[in-house]
């Protein structure tokens, strides 16, 4: 018998959870309230505003959970319900800024930035991402931190898959330029510590 993917043990999930299974629903919600956390805290400006904006996220996810559409991926689904409720908790609070930085054009690949994040961000660097303007700051903690295909980050931040090559390239220089001069002044982080190599 095959080993069951990631969408196999998802799929499953909701199915049971559709049929008013809650243990499958809290297994659900183990799988992925860590990974929710670790993209809405970098959205919010407090540990106790991303946990509400978890909890409610899977309040909606099992609200919600006859409509979803099994030609999507689950994860793309429950992402996109937490961001867009980040987003209103932004607004909500005034925080929320649009930016009007350009976006990069021409060929990505001269301009792209390769790294391999570490499965513990250091201090500094995770400071220096909540400073990324948030259309970079998703973006790149999607793809980069969460490790999601970019296909998957541009459905759910609705946005075409060049735009989202481009806002994560961006954010990878933007982090590069913020990290050098940070690194160049501290003695007590070296480049030894755990940081993307990319960003050195």
């Amino acid at each position: 018998m095959a080993k069951e993917t990631e969408k196999d043990i998802d799929y499953r999930l909701i199915r049971a959870i559709q049929n008013g299974d809650m243990v499958a629903f809290n297994e659900l919600v183990d799988r992925y309230k860590d990974r929710l956390m670790n993209v809405i805290g970098r959205m919010l400006s407090s540990k106790e505003e991303a946990e509400d904006v978890v909890q409610e996220t899977f309040v909606r996810v099992y609200q919600h959970r006859q409509s979803f559409n099994f030609q999507h991926c689950l994860s793309t689904w429950i992402y996109t319900i937490g961001l867009n409720l980040a987003r209103n908790e932004l607004r909500k609070r005034k925080k929320f800024k649009h930016y009007d930085i350009d976006e990069m054009q021409g060929n990505e690949s001269a301009f792209a930035v390769e790294m391999k994040l570490p499965s513990r961000i250091p201090d500094v660097l995770d400071a220096v991402i909540k400073e990324l303007p948030e259309k970079y700051r998703v973006a790149f903690i999607l793809r980069d931190v969460q490790e999601m295909a970019y296909d998957e980050v541009a459905k759910v931040l609705e946005i075409p898959l060049g735009t989202v090559k481009s806002r994560v390239n961006r954010a990878r220089l933007m982090l590069r330029d913020k990290l050098r001069p940070r690194l160049e002044g501290s003695n007590a982080l070296s480049k030894s510590t755990l940081l993307p190599v990319g960003l050195l």
